[in-house]
């Protein structure tokens, strides 16, 4: 009896279920969120997009072997960066093996397993149960509504910024700083061109692939400068991803850890932008975006969680203090350039598939004139 119940319970986990027809549980990754983490044991959903052979090469016809699938938000993805490469054990090959079933591709797939790197890739090992179907899980409540804010109503001033410092400091997620690469190409992802990330500054399209230190390349801007409060690139502010951003590295030196202000000549390699010896400004169409990762950052951090508090102050030049100017331009920006598709669909996805917290001022840009002025 004992043998008989062990390959029933087989049979069960194995069986294909039609897609939509299993509910996710209340604690299903998705599989941004399962390459973030990469620790513990963890359940995701995702879609079967290839055959992983190698940390950045996956087959998508002509499978060689039974033996590992790549998982992915989309079931259109291509981008090996954004695929989780799950390791296919024996007792599951015969169902998920992608050279016996390549009809799989495509097909919704819920996995548990352990979260550790395969193929030296973000990964998911030792898998305890394979189903094919399930649904996507949504995170709730999303958007600016629901009871995100609940404990926020009603509030002005000071108490506002108080309650949304403990709203978007609870039940946080933070990233490795290796592990922002690869958030940057889905949050920042061209939305013409899924293969690039649009740099913030100079607002070029660029190839998710050139991500690095060398001229070309595009880097992690800190737009609060991480030397403005010495918090560095531990996981906290320095990899916070509401203000984290790809830009193209001699832009991102050129800007260094200038204030934001009105005013400065031409940046050559980023028309639009203009700088001085403590101070840039950057193109119209980013200013909101800029200032209103500035008001999150001086709301998140304030000091009571081992990182220095961050204040926006109405000045320029105040070097590694832990303040950032200056706030009469920031104001003006957040006014002149509001919340657009791109903005909100990046707080949406860090939200929902990073860290779990969302840029308030993104949701709500006239909580900016309550809290500064």
């Amino acid at each position: 009896m004992p043998a008989l119940l062990a390959v029933l319970a087989l049979v069960v986990t194995m069986v294909r279920v039609p897609a939509g027809m299993l509910p996710a549980a209340a604690s299903t990754l998705t599989v941004a969120q399962a390459i973030s983490a990469q620790s513990g044991t963890g359940t995701v959903h995702g879609y079967v997009v290839g055959q992983p052979t190698a940390t950045t090469t996956v087959l998508f016809s002509a499978f060689t072997g039974d033996t590992a699938i790549a998982i992915a938000d989309s079931s259109s993805e291509t981008d090996p960066g954004d695929m989780l490469y799950v390791q296919v054990t024996s007792a599951y090959r015969t169902t998920f093996g992608l050279r016996s079933n390549p009809g799989l591709m495509r097909d919704p797939i819920t996995v548990t397993g352990a979260l550790t790197a395969y193929f030296t890739h973000p990964g998911l090992k030792s898998p305890s149960a394979m189903t094919l179907g399930g649904s996507t899980p949504t995170p709730t409540p999303t958007g600016s509504t629901g009871s995100y804010y609940a404990a926020a109503a009603g509030k002005s001033g000071e108490s506002l910024k108080n309650a949304l410092h403990v709203i978007i400091s609870s039940g946080v997620t933070t990233l490795s700083y290796d592990a922002v690469w690869n958030a940057l190409k889905a949050t920042d992802q061209d939305p013409a061109n899924s293969a690039n990330v649009i740099l913030l500054y100079s607002g070029t399209s660029r190839s998710k692939s050139l991500n690095g230190g060398d001229a070309g390349d595009w880097n992690r801007e800190h737009v609060w400068a991480k030397s403005h409060g010495d918090f560095g690139t531990a996981a906290g502010p320095g990899t916070d991803l509401h203000h984290l951003r790809p830009e193209d590295v001699r832009v991102n030196s050129t800007r260094d850890n200038k204030d934001f202000d009105n005013g400065g000549a031409a940046v050559s390699d980023a028309p639009g932008n203009r700088t001085d010896a403590d101070s840039w400004e950057p193109r119209a169409a980013v200013k909101g975006d800029v200032a209103r990762m500035i008001f999150y950052m001086a709301v998140r951090y304030e000091g009571g969680d081992a990182w220095p508090d961050l204040e926006v102050d109405d000045a320029t030049g105040s070097g590694t203090a832990p303040r950032l100017g200056r706030l009469s331009a920031l104001r003006q920006w957040n006014q002149q350039d509001p919340p657009d598709a791109f903005e909100k669909r990046r707080n949406e996805l860090i939200y929902s598939s990073y860290q779990r917290n969302r840029n308030p001022f993104i949701d709500h840009p006239e909580w900016a004139t309550s809290i500064f002025g």
